[in-house]
């Protein structure tokens, strides 16, 4: 089930700050394309990552609990088994929305966000519904 059009393009237009999870080291992945993307285009990305220290120029969290600033969107570059996971991080962290990336979908994650009162997409290319709606910051 992917979430409406109209979903998505009004958590985007609502948003500044995109929390991304399982943002990818390697430019050659749409995990690191599509956010740069949104980097350019005026969102502020705050890199999720187990590792990495250092991405898209921005300090790196381990965790979504570790991200110090408040999230608008939590956008998920991980596997549909992990979605959930993330799901009750974003959550705990008071986020807007949850954002599962074109091919992630996930019904557990779906019951999380609505029970937590948070937006959800699922099933979309965050940089295709921004570049298609033209929102910008």
């Amino acid at each position: 089930m992917t979430t409406d059009t109209a979903t998505a393009e009004r958590v985007l237009s609502e948003a500044t700050t995109i929390a991304v999870v399982g943002l990818s080291r390697s430019p050659a992945k749409s995990a690191h394309s599509v956010p740069a993307a949104m980097q350019s285009a005026g969102f502020r990305v705050i890199p999720v990552h187990p590792s990495a220290d250092v991405l898209l120029g921005e300090r790196v969290y381990r965790t979504l609990a570790d991200v110090p600033e408040p999230v608008d969107i939590v956008d998920v570059f991980r596997p549909s088994a992990e979605a959930a996971g993330v799901a009750r991080q974003a959550a705990e962290i008071g986020a807007k929305a949850l954002w599962l990336q074109q091919d992630i979908v996930s019904a557990e994650a779906r019951g999380i966000a609505a029970e937590a009162g948070i937006d959800y997409v699922e099933d979309q290319c965050i940089a295709v519904v921004r570049a298609l709606a033209g929102i910008t910051r």
